[in-house]
């Protein structure tokens, strides 16, 4: 086990054939394997997440993330000369004016502008930022989120290079509040039935939104784990999720978060408040082995990338030695892994 003092980047480093990684979701998405942990004792089972209720108690609380998933990559034209352009939108900064990421960017200086959907949305470059990032302005008939699900692409992760038939396989079934700029994928596994039949057992379901931003994706550049920045998060926990989580603990029920980004909303909030009560705000909050969680008594995960902040994230909770051993036997018995994959209940 390493020094948590100085953990350093290649610490949460594993070998991944590239044959694991999930390029198209399971059908019916409740199929996926589980992989279960228990963290006091290390020990790992193997089950279907169909059989999640088998691990869960009545009065236990998942508490799920209702973000729902842009369709954020578009492709148009210069208007000035028809050449191809690509943006990807990033975060909404003011009405229809948006953060993006395009290419190619030399095409993409202020003032210029560009055509989408054959006209149905048009944008202008109002500057470009330090890190290469433009802020655009969009113009279009009626609601920007409208035209978007009508001429956007779902922005998939890099390591995913197979087109996507249907779109609303990258969101949840219970998606709702949409900002994200990618899934907040451990919840892409219930199903609606599902989720009724575990309320119908006594099994709270609420939820948070944390708008998932592309810096998910971005990798740990800096070599000692606690120089690494987080991306700042824009996260809601409503009165009604708050008082369900309170009364959980007080009757001795388990929180179980669904995915990272709940993880992240319910520590954030925890750190801040030093109590879940009903808040919103912006979150860069980084979890890594040594911190201590004050919020949550369980995870509903995936598998994540090698060295990211997300496994990072799993070994703090689960235990570092715990973690990276779950990882060598999900690799060992062919668990299939990232976005598409399958799932980790840890407890």
């Amino acid at each position: 086990m390493p020094d948590f003092g100085n953990l350093m980047k290649s610490d949460f480093y594993y070998e991944l054939p590239e044959e694991l990684i999930a390029q198209t979701p399971i059908e019916p998405r409740n199929h996926s394997r589980m992989m279960v942990i228990d963290r006091r004792t290390g020990e790992i089972s193997h089950d279907r997440f169909f059989n999640l209720c088998n691990h869960l108690k009545k009065g236990d609380t998942l508490v799920v993330n209702d973000s729902r998933v842009l369709p954020a990559r578009i492709y148009g034209e210069r208007e000035s000369n028809g050449s191809f352009i690509e943006f990807l939108l990033l975060e909404q900064k003011r009405r229809n004016v948006w953060e993006i990421l395009c290419r190619p960017g030399k095409k993409a200086k202020p003032g210029t502008r560009f055509t989408f959907g054959g006209g149905k949305l048009t944008a202008e470059i109002l500057e470009v930022m330090e890190d290469g990032n433009r802020i655009v302005e969009f113009f279009c008939e009626g609601s920007l989120f409208t035209v978007l699900d009508e001429i956007g692409q779902m922005p998939l992760p890099p390591y995913i290079t197979k087109k996507l038939e249907d779109k609303e396989r990258y969101q949840t079934v219970y998606s709702r509040e949409t900002g994200s700029a990618a899934a907040p994928t451990a919840g892409l596994h219930f199903t609606k039935e599902q989720l009724e039949d575990l309320k119908a057992r006594g099994i709270n379901v609420v939820p948070v939104t944390l708008h998932v931003g592309l810096g998910t994706f971005r990798p740990v550049k800096e070599e000692k784990v606690s120089d690494h920045k987080m991306h700042t998060e824009f996260y809601v926990l409503p009165e009604a999720t708050a008082e369900v989580i309170n009364r959980t603990k007080a009757e001795g029920g388990r929180v179980i978060a669904v995915g990272t980004t709940s993880c992240r909303t319910l520590e954030s909030v925890a750190k801040k408040l030093g109590r879940i009560a009903a808040d919103e705000g912006s979150t860069d909050i980084f979890i890594y082995p040594g911190f201590e969680f004050k919020a949550i008594d369980g995870l509903i995960t995936n598998f994540h990338l090698p060295e990211s902040t997300l496994i990072m994230l799993v070994s703090a909770f689960a235990g570092y030695d715990t973690t990276m051993n779950a990882y060598k036997t999900a690799v060992e018995e062919k668990y299939r892994f990232f976005s598409f994959g399958d799932a980790m209940l840890i407890l």
